[in-house]
């Protein structure tokens, strides 16, 4: 679909990232590592492990836990409240701290589905959260805003900002629910968003993958939207250079998750662009433009 003459391509277009090395080189490392989380406040928890791992600080165990805590909360206030206002529906109103709130909230008064069966069965129940797949599903035919297989960033190797699945739905692509949901519908909207539902499930069952330290220096912390990747070099205490590649990173590398998503909209669609843009959900703003397609 990219680049048919007189077909323009729908491009993402990100806000400027900020100058973190600039902000943190020469500042001694336990200042370094309070700052992160301040900076990047959106997910501060996962920004606080990630910057603790790398710099070589202890990570207290309250630390693992509030990054539980942080990933289900951002995925119930998108299932449960920003999303279906997104779409019309009416929200869930939760105490976001009560699991058992959460859980029923989420998933209704029965189990949480664990096969395909029982999530076809969640679905036509409308309770919990699937309200809002359905209108997904409706929403988006078979193969519409979709992206290509692309392969997860390989356990501890640097992965560079190249097109590669780091995302939630990457984090639960074997699980046999969102394989259904693959098979049928693509790598879609419905199967990212159901990927939110089985992370937060996870996240209610404690079995989220751990916060990892692939290498000396560097670290690899799930998050809301994937994995954050953390690079850090220390020289005498300070800080002497610092990297890091975010899910939204990936999200618009060039050919990436976004731009293939976007541009495997149908022509008559294309005014769902922002919403497709919404439902993955980049953590800083993401806009569309159009551009003529290459000669």
């Amino acid at each position: 679909m990219l680049d048919r003459p007189g077909i323009t391509r729908l491009e993402p277009v990100a806000a400027p990232p900020l100058p973190i090395a600039r902000l943190v080189v020469g500042k001694p490392v336990d200042e370094v590592a309070a700052l992160l989380p301040r900076v990047y406040n959106l997910c501060p928890a996962a920004q606080g492990c990630a910057a603790r791992l790398a710099l070589g600080l202890a990570l207290d165990p309250r630390e693992r836990d509030g990054l539980t805590r942080e990933i289900l909360r951002e995925h119930a206030l998108r299932l449960l409240v920003l999303w279906p206002a997104r779409l019309g529906l009416p929200g869930r109103p939760v105490d976001m701290g009560a699991l058992q709130d959460l859980r029923a909230a989420l998933f209704g008064a029965g189990d949480a589905p664990e096969t395909p069966d029982a999530f076809a069965a969640f679905l036509r129940s409308g309770q919990g959260a699937a309200p809002l797949l359905s209108a997904i599903a409706a929403l988006f035919a078979p193969q519409e805003a979709c992206c290509a297989a692309l392969p997860v960033p390989e356990e501890g190797l640097w992965p560079g900002v190249a097109p590669c699945e780091n995302s939630v739905a990457g984090r639960r692509q074997d699980d046999p629910i969102l394989r259904a949901v693959e098979a049928h519908h693509g790598r879609g909207p419905l199967w990212r968003v159901t990927a939110r539902l089985l992370d937060a499930r996870a996240c209610l069952a404690g079995v989220l993958p751990p916060p990892r330290v692939p290498a000396p220096g560097s670290a690899v912390v799930a998050a809301a939207r994937g994995a954050y990747f953390l690079r850090a070099e220390v020289r005498d205490g300070t800080v002497a250079a610092l990297e890091r590649i975010t899910p939204t990173d990936h999200m618009l590398a060039p050919n990436g998750i976004l731009a293939q998503s976007l541009n495997s909209l149908p022509g008559s669609k294309r005014h769902l662009a922002q919403l497709v843009i919404d439902l993955m959900d980049p953590c800083s703003p993401v806009t569309v433009r159009e551009v003529a397609p290459h000669a």
